[in-house]
């Protein structure tokens, strides 16, 4: 059926042709007939990866096919999504091994965006817990792959934003935990040359990442608040948390019921939010036990959120830059606060080291930024590219919706090798999308 589609930055939003399947079957059927064909699942990419003119909704391919309790292996169909897995597995003192800001993606989308999250630099991405999985390639054959068993279309597939084929299946660790609660600790710095050293001070925490207010200038440029935590054990548990450590009160969610007009987000607005969010920790450091939901996904409590950014949608602008160049960092979070274009999510973490093929992790910082979609904001990030480019990072693929094709190739050291896979397994160009066709890895 045909219907405007667009992921959850709501930019861009193009027409599409959407059909469904539970059976691997009606996979190779349907793909035996179309081209220009990409899988989605709960469109929670922010930019174009999942948009083509055929879009193949794995959402009604949700079954659990095992799940090991005594050794914590879990294997599914590709459209479950996180959320429903947490429900299955926290109560019997399992988590997810890794798992980005948002639990409503599907197992599929995980691996195709080769998620990380606020322990890659312990735990790496999610790619690096995969036990195997099926893919249907471009050859209409459903193949198994793994890091030893096919290991070019297992990596190539791991961050390769669907271009090799539909997932259908995933098997995959977990991590063993005695409670659903995270021990979190908050530290306010007063720059970002405090922020970064705050970083060093508490590598050891399993869990770390910092907001980052990106409008302060002067002695307080970059001032942020580090969030760092480690899941709680029963001892650390109050009274009420001990009577049931793995189970949380589910609690009622917000919703943002339409889209806010475009001039409520603005420079002023912005610096107010940051204002009040920074001033919130009155003290500089505030320890706590509190559930995992608010401590990995905190936006997950308001539906819609996106949707306060207004009609014209927006773009989050996620880069990484090696370790050793921090100063490309300070360049752009200059060139932004200059330009009074601040993001009320600006979110900074570090990377581990990564070996992998397309993934986006590198060893370094990564931040992350939301910007609304209006008249010169597209020119101002191509500048931002040209800084990334200068100090050797790059983008995030899951978050792109505008990177120019010659950014991608200058900044993805194995682009060339990972195209030449695509075109082992996708050689018709029959997997495509909006995205691919941008960026020239299927044209």
């Amino acid at each position: 059926m045909e219907k405007r589609l667009a992921n959850w930055g709501n930019y861009p939003a193009i027409a599409c042709d959407e059909s469904t399947f539970s059976q691997d079957e009606q996979v190779q059927d349907f793909i035996s007939s179309h081209s220009a064909v990409i899988a989605r699942g709960n469109g929670r990419c922010y930019g174009d990866a999942s948009l083509a003119q055929y879009s193949v909704s794995t959402l009604k391919y949700d079954k659990v096919l095992a799940f090991d309790t005594t050794n914590g292996v879990f294997e599914c169909q590709s459209g479950i999504t996180l959320d429903q897995i947490l429900d299955i597995i926290v109560p019997k003192g399992w988590f997810l091994p890794v798992t980005p800001g948002t639990k409503f993606i599907t197992v599929g989308g995980a691996v195709a965006s080769d998620v990380h999250g606020k322990n890659h630099h312990v735990d790496g991405s999610f790619s690096g817990h995969i036990i195997e999985m099926d893919v249907i390639t471009g050859n209409q054959d459903t193949v198994t792959c793994s890091a030893e068993k096919e290991p070019d279309l297992f990596w190539a597939t791991c961050g390769g934003m669907g271009l090799t084929g539909i997932i259908t299946r995933v098997k995959f660790g977990l991590k063993k935990i005695d409670t659903a609660y995270i021990r979190q600790k908050q530290i306010k710095a007063k720059n970002l040359e405090d922020l970064i050293r705050l970083f060093e001070e508490y590598k050891d925490y399993t869990y770390s990442m910092a907001w980052i207010d990106c409008l302060q200038k002067g002695d307080s440029f970059g001032r942020g608040i580090l969030i760092v935590g480690e899941h709680a054990t029963p001892g650390e548990l109050n009274e009420q948390q001990r009577k049931a450590p793995l189970h949380l009160t589910a609690k009622r969610k917000l919703s943002m019921p339409f889209n806010l007009p475009s001039f409520t987000l603005n420079t002023l607005t912005v610096k107010a939010f940051n204002w009040l969010y920074y001033l919130k920790n009155t003290k500089r450091e505030i320890n706590n036990v509190i559930p995992y939901e608010p401590f990995f996904y905190p936006l997950d409590a308001i539906l819609h959120w996106n949707r306060g950014y207004g009609k014209a949608g927006f773009v989050q602008y996620q880069f990484v830059l090696p370790l050793e160049k921090k100063e490309g960092l300070v360049a752009i979070l200059k060139k932004i606060s200059d330009a009074g274009l601040g993001s009320f999510l600006a979110v900074l973490k570090v990377f581990g080291k990564q070996d992998s093929l397309i993934s986006f992790p590198m060893e370094g910082y990564t931040l992350a930024l939301d910007f609304p979609v209006r008249k010169g904001l597209f020119e101002f990030l191509d500048q931002l590219d040209e800084i990334v480019l200068q100090y050797g990072g790059r983008l995030y693929l899951s978050k792109d919706a505008r990177m120019k094709q010659e950014v991608f190739w200058q900044s993805y050291p194995n682009a060339q090798k990972f195209a030449e896979i695509i075109k082992k397994y996708n050689g018709k160009k029959l997997f495509r999308s909006v995205q691919s066709d941008r960026l020239l890895l299927t044209q």
